[in-house]
């Protein structure tokens, strides 16, 4: 047994790849990390950049796609969904041992979709039927815009990542979007026993900006607040979840079968050096909790991670980090939307570049 593997089976909380490669489903190293306790894996439009743009995986069927006359938009979109599929079989025994409850494999919409609730309740269907996997969850960004899409989704009993999450408030917004949704799909006679989704909670993204801002102030009292904002928020956003999936609103959803909103963990490879690599691992592990890791981080934790329940622990002093940080002027519903506006900037310029370089390819194959 591995670490990972006791993640899940002592703390309750699934540890999931951040990545998902056609090579590494080719040659073995998607089911390795399967087989060292790896219980899903999530893509965004920067992890399949990345994946296109290293090797050569992708050009024999790329080549043959764009000769028998598909567009290019046509073409990635095809190649996406053949790695979705390899990758929800790869993890369908994990999802069926599991009894549903795990081994998920995440597509993410377009980012163009972000602010545009319409398209992005069509394009969610649309994946979902397509790609027609027990085991699929499609992304759906958790901007104002996106919270309607995932109520929408939810009552239609359809699996949900609710990605690019980095505040309280908008975290509340989407718990009640997932609650609302099931209340509709059990009123209209569904099973909610079926429907699984996660809430995403970006970490380290928090720290970067947080840390950014008080570098600027540069008092000691700003200085000695560095690395402790995003941990101590996702403390906070444990609180909330626990808050919101008990009571009697939920519990009348719960007698039906009906699963809570796991957090999810993500971006929690440390972006400064200083910091302990499983910072954002070791700091936040507890029950009904998922924690997506790329590589890097997922061989850091079961070296040197600390396997013990962490994330209800010390819930009074993450609250006064964000107290002083206040009191200095570093409020996080702003730190949440310069953050939201960044993160659906950054997947929109990893798509774009993509897409660029594959129109060139393609102009040479045609």
């Amino acid at each position: 047994m591995t670490k990972l593997h006791d993640l899940y089976a002592k703390q309750g909380q699934s540890p999931w790849l951040d990545n998902l490669r056609r090579d590494w489903l080719l040659d073995g190293t998607a089911a390795a990390w399967v087989d060292k306790g790896v219980r899903g894996m999530t893509s965004n439009p920067t992890i399949f950049q990345k994946a296109m743009m290293a090797g050569h995986s992708y050009d024999e069927q790329f080549a043959t796609l764009v000769r028998n006359g598909a567009s290019v938009d046509d073409a990635y979109w095809t190649m996406v969904f053949d790695d979705i599929h390899s990758a929800c079989a790869l993890l369908r025994s994990v999802h069926d041992s599991s009894g549903g409850d795990d081994g998920f494999v995440s597509l993410e919409l377009a980012p163009d979709m972000a602010r545009d609730t319409a398209s992005s309740i069509e394009v969610a269907r649309r994946f979902h039927e397509e790609v027609a996997e027990p085991n699929l969850m499609v992304k759906i960004p958790a901007t104002r815009e996106g919270i309607p899409a995932i109520e929408a989704m939810v009552a239609e009993g359809r699996n949900i990542n609710i990605t690019l999450i980095f505040g309280i408030d908008r975290y509340r917004e989407v718990m009640e979007a997932y609650v609302s949704g099931l209340e509709s799909f059990v009123a209209s006679g569904g099973d909610p026993s079926g429907v699984h989704s996660v809430a995403s909670f970006f970490i380290s993204r928090v720290d970067t900006e947080v840390d950014r801002r008080l570098e600027s102030i540069g008092s000691d009292d700003a200085l000695g607040l560095r690395g402790q904002a995003a941990v101590a928020q996702g403390k906070l956003a444990y609180r909330a979840f626990q808050e919101t999936f008990s009571g009697p609103r939920w519990d009348g959803l719960a007698a039906k079968g009906a699963h809570v909103q796991r957090p999810l963990w993500a971006s929690t490879s440390t972006k400064n050096p200083s910091y302990a690599k499983t910072l954002y691992v070791d700091t936040l592990i507890g029950p009904d909790t998922v924690n997506t890791m790329p590589e890097g981080t997922l061989d850091d934790f079961e070296q040197t991670g600390a396997l013990a329940r962490t994330v209800d622990q010390d819930v009074d002093r993450a609250a006064a980090v964000w107290e002083q940080l206040d009191s200095l002027g570093i409020t996080p519903g702003d730190v949440a939307n310069v953050l939201e506006d960044e993160g659906v900037a950054s997947f929109s310029k990893s798509f774009d570049e993509l897409s660029t370089t594959l129109e060139g390819q393609a102009s040479l194959l045609r």
